[in-house]
Protein backbone atom coordinates (compact mmCIF):
# COMPACT_ATOMS: atom_id res chain seq x y z
CA UNK A 1 0.00 0.00 0.00
CA UNK A 2 1.07 3.61 -0.01
CA UNK A 3 3.07 5.62 2.30
CA UNK A 4 0.44 7.40 4.17
CA UNK A 5 1.11 11.16 6.11
CA UNK A 6 -0.92 13.76 7.90
CA UNK A 7 -0.26 17.21 8.50
CA UNK A 8 -2.62 20.17 8.84
CA UNK A 9 -1.79 22.00 5.55
CA UNK A 10 -0.40 20.94 2.21
CA UNK A 11 0.89 23.48 -0.18
CA UNK A 12 2.00 22.57 -3.52
CA UNK A 13 4.83 24.81 -5.41
CA UNK A 14 7.48 26.71 -3.70
CA UNK A 15 7.20 29.75 -5.56
CA UNK A 16 6.52 33.25 -3.88
CA UNK A 17 3.06 32.11 -3.13
CA UNK A 18 3.17 28.99 -2.07
CA UNK A 19 5.92 30.00 0.60
CA UNK A 20 4.28 33.46 1.79
CA UNK A 21 1.07 31.15 2.05
CA UNK A 22 3.51 28.56 4.08
CA UNK A 23 5.06 31.46 6.40
CA UNK A 24 1.39 32.37 7.36
CA UNK A 25 0.28 29.24 8.14
CA UNK A 26 3.55 28.36 10.12
CA UNK A 27 3.36 31.67 12.23
CA UNK A 28 -0.44 30.79 13.34
CA UNK A 29 1.32 27.30 15.19
CA UNK A 30 0.10 24.96 12.01
CA UNK A 31 2.14 22.37 10.67
CA UNK A 32 2.87 22.93 6.79
CA UNK A 33 3.91 20.64 4.10
CA UNK A 34 5.12 22.14 0.90
CA UNK A 35 5.76 20.13 -2.19
CA UNK A 36 8.04 21.03 -5.21
CA UNK A 37 8.90 18.36 -8.37
CA UNK A 38 11.96 20.24 -8.77
CA UNK A 39 14.73 21.88 -6.17
CA UNK A 40 13.60 24.23 -4.22
CA UNK A 41 13.99 27.21 -5.74
CA UNK A 42 13.11 26.37 -9.47
CA UNK A 43 10.09 28.22 -10.04
CA UNK A 44 8.72 30.86 -12.22
CA UNK A 45 9.46 33.26 -9.54
CA UNK A 46 13.15 32.72 -9.69
CA UNK A 47 13.07 33.70 -13.50
CA UNK A 48 10.82 37.10 -13.14
CA UNK A 49 13.64 39.94 -13.77
CA UNK A 50 11.56 43.04 -14.50
CA UNK A 51 10.60 43.78 -10.96
CA UNK A 52 7.53 44.08 -8.52
CA UNK A 53 4.88 46.91 -8.98
CA UNK A 54 4.22 48.14 -5.57
CA UNK A 55 2.64 51.81 -4.53
CA UNK A 56 4.87 52.95 -1.68
CA UNK A 57 4.27 56.86 -2.14
CA UNK A 58 0.51 57.04 -0.69
CA UNK A 59 -3.00 56.73 -1.16
CA UNK A 60 -2.71 58.59 -4.69
CA UNK A 61 -0.08 55.76 -5.99
CA UNK A 62 -2.34 52.91 -4.66
CA UNK A 63 -5.52 54.99 -6.47
CA UNK A 64 -3.11 55.34 -9.46
CA UNK A 65 -1.79 51.51 -9.64
CA UNK A 66 -5.74 50.26 -9.67
CA UNK A 67 -6.70 52.49 -12.30
CA UNK A 68 -3.45 51.16 -14.41
CA UNK A 69 -4.30 47.58 -13.20
CA UNK A 70 -8.10 47.77 -14.53
CA UNK A 71 -6.79 49.93 -17.74
CA UNK A 72 -4.38 47.05 -18.65
CA UNK A 73 -7.09 44.27 -17.89
CA UNK A 74 -9.48 45.53 -20.85
CA UNK A 75 -12.54 45.18 -19.15
CA UNK A 76 -12.85 42.34 -17.07
CA UNK A 77 -10.20 42.89 -13.87
CA UNK A 78 -12.44 42.12 -10.83
CA UNK A 79 -12.10 45.45 -8.92
CA UNK A 80 -12.06 44.28 -5.95
CA UNK A 81 -9.80 42.10 -6.27
CA UNK A 82 -7.26 44.88 -7.82
CA UNK A 83 -8.27 46.63 -4.93
CA UNK A 84 -7.01 44.49 -2.62
CA UNK A 85 -3.89 43.80 -4.66
CA UNK A 86 -2.85 47.39 -4.49
CA UNK A 87 -3.80 48.32 -1.36
CA UNK A 88 -2.34 45.46 0.79
CA UNK A 89 0.51 45.13 -1.43
CA UNK A 90 2.72 47.75 0.52
CA UNK A 91 2.35 46.00 3.46
CA UNK A 92 3.90 43.18 1.91
CA UNK A 93 6.62 44.36 0.53
CA UNK A 94 7.54 46.06 4.05
CA UNK A 95 7.10 42.56 5.14
CA UNK A 96 9.99 41.47 2.53
CA UNK A 97 12.48 44.30 3.42
CA UNK A 98 12.11 43.29 7.09
CA UNK A 99 13.24 39.87 6.23
CA UNK A 100 16.13 41.17 4.18
CA UNK A 101 14.67 41.25 0.83
CA UNK A 102 17.98 43.54 -0.77
CA UNK A 103 16.21 45.66 -3.18
CA UNK A 104 17.90 47.91 -5.53
CA UNK A 105 18.24 51.80 -3.85
CA UNK A 106 19.88 54.67 -4.73
CA UNK A 107 21.25 57.51 -2.39
CA UNK A 108 20.11 54.89 0.46
CA UNK A 109 16.64 55.13 -1.46
CA UNK A 110 14.63 52.13 -2.50
CA UNK A 111 15.22 52.69 -6.57
CA UNK A 112 11.61 52.89 -8.50
CA UNK A 113 11.39 52.47 -11.82
CA UNK A 114 8.45 52.48 -14.90
CA UNK A 115 7.21 49.39 -17.12
CA UNK A 116 4.33 49.64 -19.82
CA UNK A 117 1.20 50.51 -18.95
CA UNK A 118 2.15 52.32 -15.26
CA UNK A 119 1.32 55.88 -14.90
CA UNK A 120 4.24 56.33 -12.71
CA UNK A 121 7.53 54.67 -11.47
CA UNK A 122 6.57 52.01 -8.62
CA UNK A 123 8.61 48.77 -9.91
CA UNK A 124 11.34 47.94 -7.15
CA UNK A 125 14.12 45.70 -8.83
CA UNK A 126 16.81 43.62 -6.83
CA UNK A 127 20.35 42.91 -8.33
CA UNK A 128 19.22 44.86 -11.40
CA UNK A 129 17.27 41.75 -13.25
CA UNK A 130 17.18 39.22 -10.76
CA UNK A 131 14.14 40.35 -8.74
CA UNK A 132 12.13 37.14 -8.51
CA UNK A 133 15.01 34.93 -7.38
CA UNK A 134 16.00 37.67 -4.60
CA UNK A 135 12.40 37.95 -3.11
CA UNK A 136 12.49 33.82 -3.22
CA UNK A 137 15.75 33.48 -1.76
CA UNK A 138 14.12 36.42 1.41
CA UNK A 139 10.83 33.91 1.91
CA UNK A 140 12.93 30.53 1.55
CA UNK A 141 15.64 32.00 4.13
CA UNK A 142 12.66 32.45 6.49
CA UNK A 143 10.53 29.13 5.81
CA UNK A 144 13.53 27.11 6.80
CA UNK A 145 13.95 29.37 9.92
CA UNK A 146 10.71 27.99 10.81
CA UNK A 147 10.45 24.22 12.09
CA UNK A 148 6.85 23.32 11.63
CA UNK A 149 7.28 23.50 7.65
CA UNK A 150 8.56 20.98 6.13
CA UNK A 151 9.70 21.58 2.22
CA UNK A 152 9.96 18.28 0.26
CA UNK A 153 11.67 18.62 -3.04
CA UNK A 154 11.58 16.07 -6.16
CA UNK A 155 8.51 15.12 -5.68
CA UNK A 156 5.78 15.12 -8.26
CA UNK A 157 1.91 15.80 -7.11
CA UNK A 158 -0.46 13.46 -9.42
CA UNK A 159 -3.81 14.35 -8.42
CA UNK A 160 -5.86 15.60 -5.37
CA UNK A 161 -7.46 13.18 -3.38
CA UNK A 162 -11.35 14.32 -2.90
CA UNK A 163 -13.76 12.71 -0.59
CA UNK A 164 -17.98 13.96 -0.87
CA UNK A 165 -16.24 16.57 -3.54
CA UNK A 166 -14.15 18.24 -0.55
CA UNK A 167 -10.47 17.80 -1.33
CA UNK A 168 -8.60 16.56 1.35
CA UNK A 169 -5.14 15.79 0.46
CA UNK A 170 -3.10 14.64 -2.33
CA UNK A 171 -1.25 11.73 -3.95
CA UNK A 172 2.56 12.54 -4.69
CA UNK A 173 5.45 10.30 -6.65
CA UNK A 174 8.85 10.86 -5.09
CA UNK A 175 12.05 10.85 -7.35
CA UNK A 176 12.13 6.93 -6.79
CA UNK A 177 8.57 6.47 -8.14
CA UNK A 178 7.37 5.85 -4.73
CA UNK A 179 3.78 6.52 -4.05
CA UNK A 180 3.31 8.95 -1.46
CA UNK A 181 -0.54 9.88 0.13
CA UNK A 182 -0.71 12.84 2.25
CA UNK A 183 -4.12 14.06 3.57
CA UNK A 184 -4.66 17.90 5.53
CA UNK A 185 -7.35 20.11 6.70
CA UNK A 186 -6.77 22.11 3.61
CA UNK A 187 -4.48 22.26 0.37
CA UNK A 188 -2.86 25.20 -1.65
CA UNK A 189 -2.01 25.17 -5.26
CA UNK A 190 0.67 27.50 -5.85
CA UNK A 191 2.32 25.67 -8.80
CA UNK A 192 2.53 28.69 -11.29
CA UNK A 193 1.69 28.73 -14.57
CA UNK A 194 1.95 26.65 -17.88
CA UNK A 195 4.47 28.56 -20.43
CA UNK A 196 5.24 25.03 -21.61
CA UNK A 197 2.02 24.52 -23.76
CA UNK A 198 3.68 26.36 -25.82
CA UNK A 199 6.72 25.48 -27.83
CA UNK A 200 8.30 29.02 -27.28
CA UNK A 201 8.42 30.06 -23.62
CA UNK A 202 9.90 32.32 -21.30
CA UNK A 203 8.88 29.72 -18.83
CA UNK A 204 11.18 26.88 -17.49
CA UNK A 205 10.50 23.61 -17.42
CA UNK A 206 8.62 23.00 -14.64
CA UNK A 207 5.66 25.16 -16.02
CA UNK A 208 3.52 22.46 -16.93
CA UNK A 209 -0.22 23.50 -15.69
CA UNK A 210 -0.03 20.48 -13.34
CA UNK A 211 -2.40 22.54 -10.34
CA UNK A 212 -4.89 23.81 -12.98
CA UNK A 213 -5.35 20.17 -14.48
CA UNK A 214 -5.90 18.98 -11.34
CA UNK A 215 -7.97 21.04 -10.16
CA UNK A 216 -9.83 20.04 -13.44
CA UNK A 217 -9.93 16.79 -13.08
CA UNK A 218 -11.03 16.90 -9.67
CA UNK A 219 -14.21 18.94 -10.79
CA UNK A 220 -12.89 22.81 -9.82
CA UNK A 221 -14.21 25.61 -11.63
CA UNK A 222 -11.63 26.75 -14.22
CA UNK A 223 -11.37 30.74 -15.52
CA UNK A 224 -10.29 33.16 -18.39
CA UNK A 225 -7.98 30.30 -19.98
CA UNK A 226 -8.25 31.77 -23.29
CA UNK A 227 -6.12 35.31 -22.13
CA UNK A 228 -2.32 33.99 -22.35
CA UNK A 229 0.25 36.85 -22.21
CA UNK A 230 2.74 36.94 -24.60
CA UNK A 231 6.31 38.62 -23.59
CA UNK A 232 6.67 40.40 -26.09
CA UNK A 233 10.56 40.54 -26.10
CA UNK A 234 12.40 37.10 -25.86
CA UNK A 235 16.12 36.74 -27.44
CA UNK A 236 15.26 35.32 -30.69
CA UNK A 237 18.68 33.01 -32.36
CA UNK A 238 18.36 29.69 -34.05
CA UNK A 239 19.20 27.28 -31.34
CA UNK A 240 19.68 29.12 -28.59
CA UNK A 241 16.54 28.61 -25.84
CA UNK A 242 14.22 31.91 -25.17
CA UNK A 243 15.33 33.93 -23.27
CA UNK A 244 13.19 36.90 -21.27
CA UNK A 245 14.99 40.37 -21.92
CA UNK A 246 12.98 42.45 -19.39
CA UNK A 247 10.39 45.39 -20.34
CA UNK A 248 12.62 47.24 -17.87
CA UNK A 249 15.04 47.43 -21.05
CA UNK A 250 12.41 49.28 -22.49
CA UNK A 251 11.13 51.23 -19.39
CA UNK A 252 15.19 52.36 -19.67
CA UNK A 253 14.53 53.85 -23.21
CA UNK A 254 15.40 50.78 -25.40
CA UNK A 255 13.23 51.32 -29.18
CA UNK A 256 11.95 48.25 -31.49
CA UNK A 257 13.21 48.29 -34.89
CA UNK A 258 11.80 46.20 -37.80
CA UNK A 259 13.96 44.68 -40.38
CA UNK A 260 14.33 47.81 -42.61
CA UNK A 261 15.94 49.51 -39.18
CA UNK A 262 12.49 52.08 -38.34
CA UNK A 263 10.78 52.65 -35.08
CA UNK A 264 7.16 50.98 -36.05
CA UNK A 265 5.54 51.49 -32.54
CA UNK A 266 3.97 55.05 -33.18
CA UNK A 267 1.61 52.89 -36.05
CA UNK A 268 0.10 50.61 -33.36
CA UNK A 269 -0.20 52.91 -29.92
CA UNK A 270 0.91 56.19 -28.78
CA UNK A 271 3.00 54.91 -25.83
CA UNK A 272 5.38 53.33 -28.65
CA UNK A 273 7.36 51.02 -26.91
CA UNK A 274 5.77 51.46 -23.10
CA UNK A 275 2.40 50.18 -24.92
CA UNK A 276 0.47 47.32 -23.13
CA UNK A 277 1.94 44.11 -23.76
CA UNK A 278 -0.22 42.09 -25.86
CA UNK A 279 -0.24 45.48 -28.15
CA UNK A 280 3.61 45.07 -28.35
CA UNK A 281 4.08 41.51 -29.14
CA UNK A 282 0.93 41.71 -31.73
CA UNK A 283 3.30 44.63 -33.55
CA UNK A 284 6.40 42.49 -33.57
CA UNK A 285 4.66 39.64 -34.72
CA UNK A 286 3.15 42.03 -37.77
CA UNK A 287 6.10 43.75 -38.36
CA UNK A 288 8.03 39.87 -38.40
CA UNK A 289 5.55 38.82 -40.99
CA UNK A 290 7.13 39.09 -44.35
CA UNK A 291 5.52 39.69 -47.87
CA UNK A 292 5.94 36.40 -49.01
CA UNK A 293 5.28 34.32 -45.91
CA UNK A 294 8.74 34.79 -44.57
CA UNK A 295 9.54 35.56 -41.03
CA UNK A 296 11.72 39.14 -40.92
CA UNK A 297 13.84 39.84 -37.88
CA UNK A 298 12.32 42.64 -35.08
CA UNK A 299 15.45 43.96 -32.88
CA UNK A 300 15.93 45.76 -29.35
CA UNK A 301 17.65 48.66 -29.73
CA UNK A 302 19.01 49.89 -26.78
CA UNK A 303 22.81 51.41 -28.35
CA UNK A 304 21.47 55.08 -27.98
CA UNK A 305 20.26 54.76 -23.84
CA UNK A 306 22.84 56.93 -21.95
CA UNK A 307 22.97 57.69 -18.28
CA UNK A 308 22.85 54.04 -16.97
CA UNK A 309 25.36 51.23 -17.64
CA UNK A 310 23.70 48.23 -19.13
CA UNK A 311 25.93 45.54 -17.50
CA UNK A 312 25.02 46.72 -13.95
CA UNK A 313 21.78 47.79 -14.67
CA UNK A 314 21.18 44.21 -16.39
CA UNK A 315 23.47 42.09 -14.98
CA UNK A 316 21.70 38.64 -15.53
CA UNK A 317 20.96 40.01 -19.23
CA UNK A 318 24.14 41.05 -19.95
CA UNK A 319 25.93 37.98 -18.98
CA UNK A 320 23.57 35.44 -21.37
CA UNK A 321 24.07 38.06 -24.15
CA UNK A 322 27.85 38.27 -23.78
CA UNK A 323 27.05 34.09 -24.07
CA UNK A 324 26.05 34.90 -27.69
CA UNK A 325 28.44 37.47 -28.27
CA UNK A 326 25.87 39.92 -28.11
CA UNK A 327 25.97 43.31 -26.43
CA UNK A 328 23.28 45.71 -25.17
CA UNK A 329 25.58 49.27 -25.62
CA UNK A 330 27.21 48.03 -28.89
CA UNK A 331 24.33 45.15 -31.03
CA UNK A 332 20.66 45.18 -32.38
CA UNK A 333 19.13 42.33 -30.32
CA UNK A 334 16.97 39.83 -32.35
CA UNK A 335 13.45 39.30 -30.47
CA UNK A 336 9.96 37.50 -30.84
CA UNK A 337 7.17 37.03 -28.75
CA UNK A 338 6.99 34.04 -26.01
CA UNK A 339 4.40 32.95 -23.82
CA UNK A 340 5.10 34.18 -20.67
CA UNK A 341 1.69 34.37 -18.02
CA UNK A 342 -1.37 32.92 -17.84
CA UNK A 343 -4.15 35.43 -16.44
CA UNK A 344 -6.66 32.90 -16.33
CA UNK A 345 -6.76 29.48 -14.12
CA UNK A 346 -8.27 27.87 -10.56
CA UNK A 347 -11.25 30.22 -10.27
CA UNK A 348 -10.87 31.44 -6.80
CA UNK A 349 -12.67 34.15 -4.47
CA UNK A 350 -10.16 37.03 -2.95
CA UNK A 351 -9.31 34.82 -0.14
CA UNK A 352 -8.06 32.03 -2.76
CA UNK A 353 -11.11 29.74 -2.09
CA UNK A 354 -12.12 27.59 -5.18
CA UNK A 355 -15.24 26.52 -6.10
CA UNK A 356 -14.64 22.98 -4.18
CA UNK A 357 -14.49 22.59 0.09
CA UNK A 358 -10.90 22.63 1.30
CA UNK A 359 -9.39 23.80 -1.79
CA UNK A 360 -7.55 27.02 -2.36
CA UNK A 361 -5.15 28.48 -5.17
CA UNK A 362 -2.81 31.40 -5.02
CA UNK A 363 -0.45 33.19 -7.77
CA UNK A 364 -0.28 32.16 -11.25
CA UNK A 365 -2.26 29.02 -11.35
CA UNK A 366 -5.53 31.06 -9.54
CA UNK A 367 -7.95 32.92 -11.41
CA UNK A 368 -9.15 35.69 -9.45
CA UNK A 369 -10.08 38.49 -12.41
CA UNK A 370 -6.92 40.50 -10.35
CA UNK A 371 -5.38 40.64 -14.30
CA UNK A 372 -8.41 40.89 -16.43
CA UNK A 373 -7.60 39.59 -20.27
CA UNK A 374 -3.93 41.32 -19.44
CA UNK A 375 -1.77 41.64 -17.07
CA UNK A 376 -0.43 44.76 -16.01
CA UNK A 377 3.41 44.32 -16.17
CA UNK A 378 5.18 43.48 -12.83
CA UNK A 379 1.81 42.78 -11.19
CA UNK A 380 2.25 38.80 -10.83
CA UNK A 381 4.83 39.15 -8.13
CA UNK A 382 2.61 41.53 -5.97
CA UNK A 383 0.12 38.71 -6.50
CA UNK A 384 1.69 35.71 -5.11
CA UNK A 385 2.57 37.62 -2.13
CA UNK A 386 -0.65 39.31 -1.46
CA UNK A 387 -3.22 36.50 -2.28
CA UNK A 388 -0.58 33.80 -0.90
CA UNK A 389 -0.89 35.85 2.70
CA UNK A 390 -5.01 35.80 1.68
CA UNK A 391 -4.53 32.03 1.29
CA UNK A 392 -3.03 31.53 4.55
CA UNK A 393 -5.42 33.57 6.76
CA UNK A 394 -8.30 31.21 5.11
CA UNK A 395 -7.01 27.99 5.03
CA UNK A 396 -6.24 28.93 8.72
CA UNK A 397 -9.77 28.56 9.61
CA UNK A 398 -10.37 25.08 8.18
CA UNK A 399 -9.95 23.03 11.10
CA UNK A 400 -11.21 19.24 10.19
CA UNK A 401 -8.75 17.09 8.83
CA UNK A 402 -10.04 14.78 5.54
CA UNK A 403 -11.21 11.35 5.98
CA UNK A 404 -8.25 8.70 4.80
CA UNK A 405 -8.85 9.03 1.13
CA UNK A 406 -8.80 5.25 -0.96
CA UNK A 407 -5.33 3.69 -0.96
CA UNK A 408 -3.83 2.89 -3.80
CA UNK A 409 -0.91 0.49 -4.70
CA UNK A 410 2.45 1.24 -4.24
CA UNK A 411 4.47 1.13 -7.76
CA UNK A 412 7.50 -0.51 -8.24
CA UNK A 413 9.81 1.75 -10.72
CA UNK A 414 10.63 -0.19 -13.81
CA UNK A 415 14.00 0.10 -15.88
CA UNK A 416 12.96 1.78 -19.29
CA UNK A 417 10.27 4.73 -19.11
CA UNK A 418 7.83 5.71 -22.01
CA UNK A 419 9.27 8.67 -23.81
CA UNK A 420 7.17 11.73 -24.30
CA UNK A 421 9.36 13.89 -25.94
CA UNK A 422 7.41 13.12 -29.77
CA UNK A 423 4.15 14.10 -29.16
CA UNK A 424 4.89 16.81 -26.18
CA UNK A 425 6.93 19.00 -28.91
CA UNK A 426 4.00 17.77 -31.50
CA UNK A 427 1.71 19.25 -29.05
CA UNK A 428 3.18 22.61 -27.90
CA UNK A 429 4.30 23.25 -32.12
CA UNK A 430 0.44 22.49 -32.47
CA UNK A 431 -0.59 25.31 -29.68
CA UNK A 432 2.29 28.15 -31.28
CA UNK A 433 1.03 27.60 -34.57
CA UNK A 434 -2.92 27.19 -33.68
CA UNK A 435 -3.76 28.81 -30.67
CA UNK A 436 -1.14 31.29 -30.02
CA UNK A 437 -0.70 35.03 -30.29
CA UNK A 438 -2.80 35.35 -33.74
CA UNK A 439 -5.48 33.17 -33.41
CA UNK A 440 -8.84 32.50 -35.58
CA UNK A 441 -11.31 29.51 -35.93
CA UNK A 442 -10.18 26.81 -38.48
CA UNK A 443 -6.60 27.04 -36.40
CA UNK A 444 -8.12 26.30 -33.11
CA UNK A 445 -10.89 23.89 -34.36
CA UNK A 446 -7.80 22.16 -36.47
CA UNK A 447 -5.81 22.41 -33.16
CA UNK A 448 -9.07 20.55 -31.29
CA UNK A 449 -9.15 17.92 -34.06
CA UNK A 450 -5.71 16.79 -32.89
CA UNK A 451 -6.32 15.85 -29.26
CA UNK A 452 -8.15 12.95 -29.67
CA UNK A 453 -5.16 11.45 -31.27
CA UNK A 454 -2.71 13.43 -28.74
CA UNK A 455 -4.53 11.64 -25.97
CA UNK A 456 -3.76 8.71 -26.98
CA UNK A 457 -0.04 9.40 -25.97
CA UNK A 458 -0.29 8.33 -22.19
CA UNK A 459 -2.93 5.56 -22.68
CA UNK A 460 -1.86 2.18 -20.69
CA UNK A 461 1.45 4.10 -19.68
CA UNK A 462 3.16 3.87 -16.82
CA UNK A 463 2.54 6.69 -14.07
CA UNK A 464 5.94 9.24 -14.03
CA UNK A 465 6.77 12.17 -13.36
CA UNK A 466 7.07 12.85 -17.09
CA UNK A 467 3.54 11.20 -18.30
CA UNK A 468 2.18 13.18 -15.68
CA UNK A 469 3.15 16.58 -16.76
CA UNK A 470 2.27 15.61 -20.73
CA UNK A 471 -1.12 14.90 -19.16
CA UNK A 472 -1.15 18.23 -17.58
CA UNK A 473 -0.13 19.66 -20.68
CA UNK A 474 -3.01 18.39 -22.54
CA UNK A 475 -5.45 19.40 -20.63
CA UNK A 476 -4.66 22.69 -20.26
CA UNK A 477 -4.19 22.88 -23.95
CA UNK A 478 -7.80 22.00 -24.80
CA UNK A 479 -8.96 24.40 -22.14
CA UNK A 480 -7.19 26.90 -23.89
CA UNK A 481 -8.41 25.89 -27.32
CA UNK A 482 -11.88 25.45 -25.92
CA UNK A 483 -12.42 29.03 -24.35
CA UNK A 484 -10.56 30.86 -26.92
CA UNK A 485 -13.04 29.30 -30.01
CA UNK A 486 -16.07 30.47 -27.88
CA UNK A 487 -15.21 34.03 -27.21
CA UNK A 488 -15.55 35.10 -30.85
CA UNK A 489 -13.86 38.66 -30.00
CA UNK A 490 -10.31 40.23 -29.42
CA UNK A 491 -9.82 41.93 -25.90
CA UNK A 492 -6.44 42.24 -24.10
CA UNK A 493 -4.29 39.09 -24.60
CA UNK A 494 -6.72 37.02 -26.61
CA UNK A 495 -6.85 37.93 -30.66
CA UNK A 496 -8.63 36.57 -32.83
CA UNK A 497 -8.06 37.68 -36.63
CA UNK A 498 -11.70 36.30 -37.53
CA UNK A 499 -13.21 38.37 -34.61
CA UNK A 500 -10.37 41.81 -34.47
CA UNK A 501 -13.06 44.36 -31.84
CA UNK A 502 -13.86 43.95 -28.85
CA UNK A 503 -17.46 43.12 -28.32
CA UNK A 504 -18.66 44.37 -24.64
CA UNK A 505 -22.54 43.58 -25.21
CA UNK A 506 -21.64 39.96 -26.34
CA UNK A 507 -18.61 39.45 -23.94
CA UNK A 508 -18.22 41.15 -20.98
CA UNK A 509 -17.76 38.47 -19.13
CA UNK A 510 -15.61 35.45 -18.05
CA UNK A 511 -15.22 32.24 -19.25
CA UNK A 512 -15.85 29.35 -16.89
CA UNK A 513 -15.09 25.84 -17.63
CA UNK A 514 -16.38 22.91 -15.40
CA UNK A 515 -16.03 18.94 -15.53
CA UNK A 516 -18.68 16.70 -14.87
CA UNK A 517 -17.51 13.48 -14.36
CA UNK A 518 -15.57 12.50 -17.36
CA UNK A 519 -17.45 15.53 -20.20
CA UNK A 520 -16.73 19.00 -20.26
CA UNK A 521 -19.23 22.17 -19.88
CA UNK A 522 -18.78 25.63 -20.11
CA UNK A 523 -20.17 28.01 -18.27
CA UNK A 524 -20.91 31.23 -19.18
CA UNK A 525 -22.12 34.34 -17.14
CA UNK A 526 -21.76 38.35 -16.84
CA UNK A 527 -21.23 38.84 -13.52
CA UNK A 528 -20.50 42.26 -10.92
CA UNK A 529 -17.01 42.65 -11.33
CA UNK A 530 -16.87 43.94 -7.68
CA UNK A 531 -18.87 40.98 -6.43
CA UNK A 532 -17.39 37.61 -7.34
CA UNK A 533 -19.58 34.89 -6.98
CA UNK A 534 -18.22 30.83 -6.97
CA UNK A 535 -21.77 29.79 -7.76
CA UNK A 536 -23.83 30.13 -11.23
CA UNK A 537 -25.66 28.52 -13.85
CA UNK A 538 -25.23 26.94 -16.78
CA UNK A 539 -25.59 29.21 -19.51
Amino acid sequence: MAEEQQTDFIIVGAGIAGLRAAIGLAADGASVLVVTKEALGESNTNYAQGGIAVAMSGEEDVALHLEDTVNAGDGLVNREAARVLVEEGPQRVEELLRWGTDFDRENGNLMLTREGAHSRNRILHAHGDATGAEIGRSLLRHARAMPNIRLLEWTTTTNLITEDSAVGGVRLLDRDGLSIQARARAVLLASGGAGQVYSDTTNPAVATGDGIAMAWNAGAEIADMEFYQFHPTALSLPGVQRFLLSEALRGEGAYLRNAQGERFMERYHPLLELAPRDVVARAITREGMGPAGETLPVYLDMRHVTGIDPAKRFPGISRFLAEHRLDLRRDLIPVRPAAHYLMGGVRTDVHGRTSLPRLYAAGEVACTGVHGANRLASNSLLEGLVFGARAAEAMAGETALAKTGSPYPKQVPRHEEKDFSGPRTELQQLMWSKAGLLRDAEGLRAAAAEFPRLSRAWRGGYLTRVSVEYQNLFHVSRLIVQAALVREESRGAHYRNDFPNRDDRGFARHSVLQREGKLQRSLWRLEEIDSPSLTSAAV
